[in-house]
């Protein structure tokens, strides 16, 4: 792997390797990565050091590979995850860990990530699956270590919970803390994507201008947003209970080449329960101090300077603030007024409002169906 890029041996390096070597990890991925060589690196995606992502060849497939360099287990408000200390990474589960009480371990991590959830000794089995990286009907302890580390992950984590869901990325493999999803052919909701370097040098709302002007034509935007509203229905209140999208950005969408939309970056997307939890009396002085990522935000309580719990934006009412400019422009017409009611009802959601869940189905069932009656006869679909 080493002669494939200049860095080749600090990718081996985080890719784990020595690791796998000496028997501490493994993973479906393993192999082909550190011994026989058909996965290797490409083209580095990444805009941040502390989230590596490159694009992979394996034999003859395409796909992503992160290695997300974060500490585990917490969540940062306002800054972005730390790069992960190596002393403390695949120390779980010690030798001598019993396969049950594995499943007691990764039960437990569940339970209080997610809260109680009637299906979480099933949401295990999938996890000892897939720890199961050489299919040999047994999960070996450098296997259970590569799981453990990658539960840690929310991004994973969720991945591995919407394997299946149309707008999820597949997993291909593992190894250690490093994994590989398959590759998306359009890496933004827009049309173009710049190198960092020249986005800081762009105006805000030269920006925008430029995202409408390189977009697909209107009845390919609107499976795209179809896709999009399908996908908040699989994390709300889901057999997992709820998530939340906490960075809801046109560069965390993409979409492939029938216009499917896939989930490009979910690193922000986390269990409601998770995230309240720690927010809970968070010291603030005013609701700044109670962000996390760019779009979930509670409310400051001044007479105890502590940051609420209660997420003010659903779901859906940021991704129809995304979706706005997106599906306005150029839409047709007879659907135009509409469309645009809609959106803004969408837009005033408000997570507090009374029966908001019935609200919620409504507009996205109502949103879904203006678009799709409208495209569902053209070709462009």
């Amino acid at each position: 792997m080493e002669e494939r890029t200049a860095d080749g041996v600090w990718l081996k390096r985080i890719a784990g390797c020595d690791k796998y070597k000496t028997g501490v990890i493994d993973g479906s991925a393993c192999s082909s990565l550190c011994a026989k060589e058909t996965l290797y690196f490409g083209k580095c995606l990444s805009t941040k050091p502390n989230n590596q992502m490159y694009l992979g060849i394996w034999g003859n497939l395409q796909g992503v590979i992160k290695c997300q360099m974060e500490e585990a287990a917490h969540l940062d408000f306002g800054t972005d995850p730390e790069p992960r200390k190596e002393v403390i990474l695949f120390d779980k589960p010690t030798r001598g860990t019993t396969v049950e009480k594995f499943k007691e371990m990764v039960y437990g991590f569940f339970k209080a990530k997610l809260g109680e959830q009637g299906n979480l000794s099933e949401l295990v089995n999938v996890i000892l699956s897939f720890a199961d990286g050489n299919r040999d009907g047994r999960v070996s302890l450098p296997e259970a270590k590569s799981a453990w580390a990658l539960l840690q992950l929310d991004e994973f984590m969720l991945m591995v919970m919407l394997q299946g869901k149309e707008h999820t990325p597949k997993l291909m493999g593992f190894c250690g803390d490093l994994y590989v999803t398959e590759r998306v052919e359009y890496t933004s909701l827009y049309g173009i994507s710049l190198p960092w370097v020249i986005e800081l040098l762009i105006p805000s709302g030269f920006r925008r201008s430029m995202d409408q002007w390189f977009t697909p034509s209107w009845p390919r935007k609107a499976k795209i947003a179809i896709g999009l509203l399908e996908f908040v229905e699989d994390i709300f209140h889901g057999p997992y209970g709820n998530f939340l999208m906490c960075d809801t950005s046109a560069k965390n969408l993409g979409y492939n080449d029938k216009y499917d939309l896939k989930m490009m970056d979910m690193r922000k997307i986390v269990p409601e329960m998770n995230l309240k939890e720690m927010i809970k009396d968070r010291p603030c002085e005013s609701d700044m101090d109670c962000v996390y990522g760019t779009d979930c935000r509670t409310l400051c309580d001044q007479s105890k300077m502590r940051c609420t719990t209660e997420v003010i934006q659903p779901n859906l009412a940021k991704v129809c603030q995304l979706l706005k400019d997106y599906l306005l422009r150029g839409a047709p017409a007879d659907i135009h007024e509409e469309l645009e009611k809609q959106l803004y009802l969408c837009i005033a959601l408000k997570v507090s409002a009374n029966q908001m869940e019935m609200e919620h189905s409504l507009i996205l069932n109502n949103l879904k169906t203006l678009l799709w009656k409208k495209i569902s006869h053209t070709t462009d679909s």
